[in-house]
């Protein structure tokens, strides 16, 4: 009892430092900084190799995941370039084009609209209507026209029958292929028809209730893509 009295003495004389002024300091942060996001190597500038033929990709995130197996196809004949972003929908098109194609000359562009163009808004419409894509895409052609680059359409690939997000529906990819289609032949403009060409095996190629498809199903795109280059080529 003395031993606690004279300690209540000391502290109210200020004679014993308050508990809370002793504590120990608290820890330092860790101020490590994370690691960057690995950047998809579809999305990296690609240097030319000389005297190979010059070909540009444009398209969505479908034509971003064929992007690198094409390149290793044709490695040695032709440098492989694509936009260095997801194309979207036709109206990102008309906006970027020039920037997309630069300066420099291409022997030929590979290039698709479509998937972004029709899907589902908050609003339940298409996020471009059928009438305004095949608008943009006359403007498109056009404007592609004037490069004189050998171009190929790339019709949009398949939509599942599933529950989707952000919505799609297949029959609106046939409309939206049948406007461009419509579009490619008036400007003799040939057509790759990815549609076509992976509907019979889209279970195996494409990933479940998803637009996107597998890594072995983005392969599969590739070798019907670079086929389609090098006709193109050939024909320069």
């Amino acid at each position: 009892m003395k031993l606690r009295l004279a300690l209540a003495t000391l502290l109210a004389a200020g004679l014993v430092p308050a508990l809370a002024q002793t504590a120990a300091p608290k820890a330092a942060k860790d101020t490590k900084t994370p690691k960057a996001a690995k950047k998809d190597p579809a999305m990296e500038p690609v240097t030319d190799q000389p005297g190979l033929p010059r070909v540009l990709l444009i398209g969505d995130s479908i034509s971003i995941g064929y992007t690198v197996p094409v390149r290793d196809l044709l490695k040695g004949k032709a440098n492989i370039h694509r936009i260095l972003e997801n194309g979207g929908p036709t109206t990102n098109g008309t906006a970027k084009l020039a920037k997309w194609l630069g300066t420099a000359k291409w022997d030929v562009i590979h290039f698709n609209w479509g998937l972004h163009d029709l899907k589902f808004m908050e609003n339940g419409k298409a996020q471009v209507s059928l009438e305004d894509y095949e608008k943009n895409l006359r403007e498109l052609v056009k404007r592609l026209k004037a490069t004189n680059a050998k171009l190929i359409w790339c019709a949009t690939t398949p939509v599942p029958d599933a529950r989707l997000n952000p919505p799609r529906k297949d029959s609106d990819v046939q409309a939206y292929n049948a406007a461009a289609k419509k579009v490619m032949d008036e400007n003799k403009v040939p057509t790759n028809d990815l549609y076509a060409y992976t509907l019979p095996k889209l279970a195996e190629v494409q990933r479940p209730a998803n637009v996107h498809f597998t890594n072995e199903g983005s392969q599969f795109l590739a070798k019907k893509v670079a086929k389609s280059i090098e006709e193109a080529l050939a024909k320069r």
